[in-house]
């Protein structure tokens, strides 16, 4: 089933189910009226959504409505835990390449991961408001998961069985920020702004056999200003997979049901042609990878950040071409702008 959450001026705003092909939805008014009660008792609701799923795909849902992702908050509009992950090593090879430094092997057995703000999350059409275009505006093109309860210590198998939801994810950085938070040693703050989400967030039975052993193979495409600049293949170079990341964030904690997990930049590795220069023919899912590559290519970037105006869109499409989560669809901001 599909699930999304509409706006209606609270903080966690009215949870429905929406159709499969994204057309129609429906308040799951006497069901649960927001994801995390769904989620905090989802063996005896989520039976119900998918009832009232069903009916609505059949077109007997007897008071649907036209789905509006403009209308849509993040899936879950404030999470107890937001952890996002460098699941993909291409991403962090491309990274200490540029800066001619190598890869600790270390990274290649232990997830990277960073606690982010889980407070205040972001709709897949809100806009991203920045202070200022000199902080370094990035996108990065992610996938996600939510979590029921998982216990302290679970494995990486077991932890897959503690997924109940996939979403496609706008991990906002501000990349002229990061260089000096890294250096106190202390990770990721005012670098990593408000999240964004997509408009719906599937179960995994939606994803058919896309899902693999907690890696989506999809592409995830990425368009900047009208312009696709990514179409980046999400399942067979993801190094650790999601169970893998729950159970890393699992190994010193629970888990409450309504944690997100993020897999980090979807990234893949170039084709070096025979004259030895690399070249990456899916693109990119952020701008410093693109930056990297250059540097990598050329001896310095020459691709600027985003500016005020610019617009990011993400989605993830089918087999069968249809969209699976809907788009992130979003125009960077000002403040004065946005108010």
């Amino acid at each position: 089933m599909k699930l999304a959450t509409y706006k209606d001026g609270s903080r966690d705003g009215q949870l429905v189910v929406v159709s499969r092909d994204l057309g129609t939805a429906h308040y799951a008014t006497g069901i649960a009226s927001k994801l995390q009660q769904a989620l905090d008792d989802w063996g005896f609701i989520s039976p119900q959504l998918q009832d009232l799923y069903d009916q609505l795909n059949s077109g007997r849902a007897r008071h649907a409505f036209p789905f509006d992702p403009a209308q849509c908050m993040a899936p879950l509009p404030r999470a107890y835990q937001w952890a996002d992950g460098s699941a993909y090593i291409n991403h962090v090879e491309l990274v200490r390449k540029a800066r001619n430094s190598e890869v600790p092997e270390s990274f290649y057995t232990d997830p990277l991961m960073y606690q982010g703000g889980s407070d205040d999350f972001i709709g897949p059409r809100d806009d991203v408001v920045v202070p200022s275009e000199a902080m370094g505006i990035d996108f990065e093109a992610e996938i996600a998961v939510i979590t029921g309860d998982v216990k302290m210590g679970t494995s990486a198998d077991q932890a897959l069985d503690g997924i109940r939801l996939v979403m496609i994810a706008n991990d906002v950085s501000l990349r002229n920020l990061i260089p000096a938070e890294l250096a106190k040693g202390f990770g990721f703050f005012q670098s990593k702004p408000a999240t964004a989400f997509g408009p719906v967030a599937v179960t995994l039975d939606e994803l058919g056999d896309a899902w693999d052993h907690g890696r989506v193979n999809l592409t995830v495409q990425s368009t900047w200003n009208g312009r696709k600049v990514g179409m980046c293949d999400a399942g067979p170079e993801m190094t650790f997979h999601f169970g893998q990341l729950i159970a890393h964030v699992a190994k010193t904690r629970n888990l409450r049901a309504g944690s997100i997990i993020g897999s980090g930049t979807v990234s893949n590795k170039g084709i070096t042609d025979a004259n030895g220069r690399t070249e990456w023919p899916k693109g990119y899912s952020c701008i410093a990878e693109k930056r990297c590559i250059e540097t990598i290519q050329d001896g310095k970037p020459s691709t600027d950040f985003m500016k005020f105006g610019d617009t990011i869109r993400i989605e993830v499409k089918g087999k069968d071409g249809a969209s699976i989560f809907g788009a992130i669809d979003q125009t960077i901001a000002a403040p004065e702008a946005s108010a």
